[in-house]
């Protein structure tokens, strides 16, 4: 995998000419399987930084992010434009969740997106779910709702250094 890559999929399948500003670094950092701590503005680009990786990369990107709102505009955003993805969180029913489950173990979807409370729930059972999945990008977005509002407003974020775990300890296929 390398940047022509993902310049290809930036025009083929987001329409854009070029990078903005240190998208090609980060995807490029991304792309050498490298973390990677990204700050942009609103409206700078930072989605499109895991994104494409996670279409280059053979596997789900799991995006954590704690906002419903803006887990459903960036599926429906990146179905728009064919990319195959979906979000778990509690505005769905039951048979939604299920048919989410199904497409992730059918290997339909590039990109899921879920909540921190989600991800760490009672006993690790997501985890458990994840650990039998080809899980190739962990991206946590919107990070800056902790240090604006305070590690007990979603005191799971602290427990995401349990993926990192994971990932050294060749639990998940990553």
């Amino acid at each position: 995998m390398n940047i022509t890559q993902a310049k290809k999929i930036l025009k083929n399948q987001f329409g854009y000419d070029e990078f903005r500003l240190n998208q090609e670094f980060v995807i490029e950092t991304i792309l050498s399987k490298k973390d990677c701590v990204v700050l942009m503005p609103t409206g700078g680009g930072k989605s499109l930084c895991y994104q494409i990786p996670a279409l280059l990369f053979d596997g789900l990107t799991v995006v954590i992010s704690p906002l419903i709102a803006l887990m459903k505009d960036q599926v429906h955003a990146l179905k728009s434009v064919g990319v195959e993805a979906a979000f778990l969180n509690s505005s769905q029913t039951s048979k939604e969740q299920i048919e989410v489950f199904q497409d992730v173990k059918s290997v339909k979807l590039k990109l899921l997106y879920v909540a921190h409370e989600r991800l760490l729930q009672s006993g690790d059972l997501f985890i458990d779910f994840l650990k039998n999945i080809k899980v190739s990008l962990f991206a946590i977005d919107e990070a800056h709702c902790i240090s604006s509002w305070g590690h007990d407003f979603r005191p799971e974020y602290l427990q995401l250094a349990k993926l990192k775990g994971y990932y050294f300890m060749g639990k998940m296929g990553i």
